[in-house]
């Protein structure tokens, strides 16, 4: 782009990076997508179009020689035995990936370029680490989606000419976010020409759900998030608040103390390194943050009791909300939050009746720990009236599980999920039903009559929000 062209917009760069910067990796895009795509396709196939590409066939081998991919550690000399050792899917998104890395190594705005890859290979890592560590499968696929997630961000920076640079001077010059100094020069973040050339190259649902950035979303597209945020915490700063919340979110959800998280987000941090320069991007590697985690032991800031005056300005805002007819999911995030800010308890959890009524499953959780706790929340509704969770869904009252009679009545199997036998549970839904239970303990601590009635009053505008949805459409 000349300095007299005129700016182009989302669509216009789509287009241009596709037709006219990036020609060789559309191609190479297409044949390896047409190959993923036929359940048919041979192993000879997919090594045929790697062989092609002497430094992409140069690098793939190096790659499924490293100790990150090959966990064997089985010799790999030919593509074909690459594709034996790691899979046949794994090898095509490994050499996606390097077509990429290098067809984005040509030029434009080195700094940014490096920068940009250098936080993509350090999110893959991370992400590739939560994935493994929550016990899900693919977490090669983990790996390539976060890779490839600020895909429109390093293209921009290799490509933009002018605007890139105008981009640039705003972002040195001018003390605004990120995505605002985007949109004041672009017209649009960035992010959406990420989630365009997605699209355009079909580079998979994973990487696409990761752009919708929904915190509360689970499964491998929140590894992927995590990863995403651990990368951007890192250079921000471990001991910024941001960089501590996020380091909590994360030990949260594996389910890990915090000291063993930080010992191993280090130690991602130089194996990142390690990749981007097997991948061919040594000064990415370079720009890898490998220290600063906290200075002092990361703990969860725990609730110091109920807190009357922060009740009521986040009732205050719920009210705000319900009025204003937000969506649910966000209301209940807030409710969530003042449970445990508010009503001063350290872990939260709001579990719904599945649609046929006969399963409670947690979906919404706040608090060390809670989050892991929320994907053990799960339990089958067999209309036991001496059971507390069947009992409040019927009778729709509320329940303080003391300390002093822990199985009275029916506490055992909520128990033994929660491994806390001093709880409160209240039910809420709406006039015709009751759909839910908001779960809420101390870590072992007594629930006093002041936090349980907190806990209430936020149950009761989940209740309100819940019944002011269904006036208006039906509930499920």
């Amino acid at each position: 782009m000349t300095r007299n062209d005129p700016p182009l917009d989302l669509t216009g760069w789509i287009a241009r990076i596709r037709g006219c910067e990036m020609p060789v990796f559309s191609h190479t895009i297409d044949a390896l997508r047409t190959i993923l795509g036929d359940d048919r396709a041979s192993a000879s196939a997919l090594a045929k179009v790697i062989l092609m590409d002497a430094p992409m066939t140069s690098k793939v081998l190096r790659l499924a020689n490293s100790a990150f991919f090959n966990h064997g550690r089985q010799g790999v000399s030919t593509v074909s035995r690459a594709i034996v050792v790691l899979g046949f899917n794994p090898v095509a998104e490994l050499a996606l990936s390097v077509s990429l890395i290098d067809s984005l190594l040509t030029g434009g705005l080195r700094g940014r370029v490096h920068a940009e890859m250098a936080r993509s290979f350090h999110a893959a890592v991370q992400a590739r680490w939560v994935a493994q560590r929550r016990g899900e499968g693919g977490s090669e696929e983990v790996f390539i989606a976060a890779l490839l997630a600020r895909v429109g961000e390093m293209a921009f920076w290799c490509f933009g000419g002018e605007q890139a640079k105008s981009l640039d001077r705003c972002l040195l010059q001018s003390p605004v976010r990120e995505e605002d100094a985007q949109q004041i020069v672009l017209g649009f973040p960035l992010r959406q020409l990420s989630v365009g050339l997605v699209r355009e190259w079909k580079l998979g649902s994973l990487v696409g759900a990761a752009l919708e950035l929904d915190p509360r979303s689970r499964g491998p597209e929140r590894a992927v998030l995590l990863g995403l945020r651990l990368a951007r915490a890192a250079e921000e700063g471990w001991d910024t608040p941001a960089g501590r919340q996020c380091l909590r979110e994360v030990a949260d959800y594996v389910g890990l103390p915090a000291a063993a998280v930080q010992a191993e987000i280090l130690a991602n941090a130089g194996e990142a390194a390690r990749i981007a320069r097997t991948f061919g991007a040594p000064e990415a590697a370079k720009m890898i943050p490998l220290g600063g985690l906290p200075s002092e032991p990361l703990a969860p800031p725990a609730p110091s009791g109920p807190d009357a005056q922060l009740q009521l300005r986040i009732l205050q805002d719920l009210t705000e909300m319900i009025m204003s007819r937000a969506g649910i999911v966000d209301i209940l995030q807030l409710v969530v939050e003042g449970v445990y800010r508010g009503a001063g308890c350290e872990r939260v959890v709001i579990a719904f009746l599945a649609e046929d009524r006969l399963k409670l499953v947690g979906r919404v959780a706040l608090g060390s720990g809670a989050d892991a706790l929320c994907g053990r929340f799960v339990f089958p509704m067999e209309g036991e009236p001496d059971d507390v969770l069947d009992a409040a869904i019927d009778s729709g009252q509320s329940c303080h599980i003391h300390v002093t009679r822990p199985d009275a009545p029916g506490a055992g199997r909520l128990i033994k999920v929660t491994a806390c036998n001093e709880a409160f549970l209240v039910p809420f839904g709406t006039s015709a039903q009751r759909i839910g239970v908001l779960y809420a303990d101390r870590n072992g601590k007594p629930m006093d009559e002041e936090g349980c009635r907190a806990v209430r009053q936020f149950a009761l505008q989940a209740s309100l929000a819940l019944e002011i949805e269904a006036s208006s459409s039906p509930l499920r």
